[in-house]
């Protein structure tokens, strides 16, 4: 193999992965604000009128670590758990 043979362009590993664009939509709603009493997003149209998008689920999670010895050795526990409405 000759050096500009190594040194020749090859294509991208992931331009056979390219595809268009998905066709798009215009989304219901024209502006985000929010609502002070609940600090959650509040969707309206042109008209200025409430738009409603669903329900969705929340989560939350805690994690802890504890270390129990005292002679500078890895002695960890940890515990985790979760929560999902």
């Amino acid at each position: 193999m000759t050096a500009a043979e190594q040194l020749a362009p090859a294509r991208p590993w992931g331009a056979g992965r390219l595809a268009p664009y998905p066709t798009t939509v215009n989304l219901p709603f024209t502006s985000v604000t929010i609502d002070p009493a609940t600090q959650t997003g509040v969707l309206r149209d042109g008209e200025g009128l409430v738009v409603e998008m669903g329900k969705h689920g929340t989560s939350s999670a805690t994690s802890t670590t504890t270390v129990t010895n005292l002679d500078s050795r890895n002695d960890q526990g940890s515990d985790q758990d979760s929560q999902q409405d």
